[in-house]
């Protein structure tokens, strides 16, 4: 399945963020992978941040790597950057952007 999100970086933090995802942990990756993860890309447009993963299960993957120490960490330090931030708690497998159209 493919999900959109979106999340806001503070605007006095931009380039702390982009040198954060400069030096993602491998450790974090992995995990990610291992959740179910096969692609993640997220783009900034000024301080909106706009993600689009593919992976099997998204409620799966956001269940394995909630309470996973290395995320812990990473969305600790991302909850400093950020006005919007990645919800991994239940609610946030229905927080994905609705489709609005695709080229079919």
């Amino acid at each position: 399945m493919r999900v959109a999100l979106h999340t806001k970086v503070r605007a006095d933090r931009v380039e702390e963020y982009d040198a954060a995802h400069r030096e993602v942990p491998a450790e974090l990756t992995t995990a990610i992978r291992a959740a179910g993860a096969t692609s993640w890309t997220i783009w900034r447009s000024g301080t909106d941040l706009f993600h689009v993963l593919e992976c099997a299960d998204y409620a799966r993957l956001l269940a394995e790597l909630e309470k996973l120490p290395v995320n812990v960490a990473w969305q600790a330090r991302m909850a400093e950057l950020l006005d919007v931030v990645h919800d991994y708690s239940d609610d946030g497998a229905g927080a994905g952007l609705p489709v609005v159209w695709e080229l079919p």
